[in-house]
C-alpha cells in the first residue's frame, strides 16, 4: 500500500470512528435524558443506557458489516472480471487501458507505451486501479470495520451513561446536559479538522442536533413520568 493511500484510509478509519462516536453520544444521552425525567431511580437510567448502549452498538456493528460485505463482494466480481478478462481478450483489454489514458491527456504513443509498462508489474491490478479505481491489496474487511464500529458507538455512549447515573437525581439532567454538548464540540472540531473545513459550522450543528434531541427527549421523559405516576 503507499504512503497516500495508507493515509486516506487512516482518514476514513477516523471519519468513521468519528461518526460512530457522534451517534453514540447522541443516542444515549437521548435515552438517559429521557429516562431520568421519568423517574429519579437510578437503577432504572443505568439499565436504560446500558441497554442502549449494547442496543447501538450491535447495530451499528451489523449495518456496517452489512455495507462494507456488500461492497466488498461487488469489488471482488469485478476482481475476478477482469481476471477473466485479462486472460482471455488481453489486447481488448490494453486498449481499453490505453483508451483512459488518452482521454486524461495522454498521446496515444506515450499511453500505449505506459500501459505496456504498468502490465509488465501488476496487468490485473493496474487495470483495476486505474478504470475501476479498486487496489485488490487493500479491500474493506467488513469484521474489522463492524468492530470499530461498534467500539466507537460503545466509547461515545459512555459519557452520557455515565453523566447521568452517577450524579444525584436533580443533577442528572443538567450534568448530562453540558457534557453532552461539550463533547459534540469536540467531535465537531474533529471532524472538521478531519475533512479540512471551518469546525464553526460543525460544531454547530452537532450542537444544536444535540440539543434538540435532547431537549425532545427530556420533554417526552417528563409527559409520560407524569401520565404514568
Amino acid at each position: 500500500m503507499s504512503e497516500a493511500a495508507a493515509l486516506s484510509t487512516r482518514l476514513n478509519w477516523l471519519r468513521a470512528g468519528v461518526l460512530g462516536a457522534n451517534d453514540g453520544i447522541i443516542s444515549t444521552a437521548g435515552l438517559v435524558v429521557g429516562v431520568a425525567a421519568a423517574t429519579s431511580d437510578r437503577g432504572d437510567v443505568a439499565t436504560a443506557g446500558v441497554a442502549g448502549l449494547v442496543a447501538g452498538a450491535v447495530s451499528m456493528a451489523l449495518g456496517e458489516y452489512v455495507s462494507v460485505s456488500t461492497q466488498r463482494d461487488a469489488e471482488q466480481a469485478i476482481i475476478d472480471q477482469e481476471i477473466r478478462d485479462q486472460a482471455e481478450t488481453p489486447l481488448e483489454e490494453r486498449e481499453e487501458l490505453v483508451d483512459k489514458l488518452t482521454d486524461r491527456g495522454l498521446t496515444y504513443d506515450t499511453a500505449h507505451r505506459a500501459v505496456r509498462e504498468l502490465e509488465q508489474v501488476d496487468p490485473v491490478g493496474e487495470h483495476l486501479r486505474i478504470e475501476y479505481g479498486i487496489h485488490p491489496d487493500e479491500l474493506a474487511n467488513p469484521w474489522t470495520a463492524a468492530a470499530a464500529s461498534a467500539l466507537a458507538f460503545s466509547v461515545g455512549a459512555l459519557l452520557p451513561l455515565l453523566a447521568a447515573v452517577l450524579p444525584d437525581a436533580d443533577l442528572r439532567a443538567p450534568v448530562t446536559f453540558v457534557a453532552v454538548l461539550l463533547a459534540l464540540c469536540l467531535t465537531g472540531w474533529v471532524s472538521a479538522r478531519l475533512g479540512s473545513s471551518r469546525p464553526g459550522r460543525a460544531i454547530a450543528r452537532l450542537v444544536i442536533g444535540g440539543a434538540a434531541a435532547m431537549g425532545a427527549t427530556y420533554l417526552i421523559g417528563l409527559l409520560l413520568g407524569s401520565a404514568v405516576s
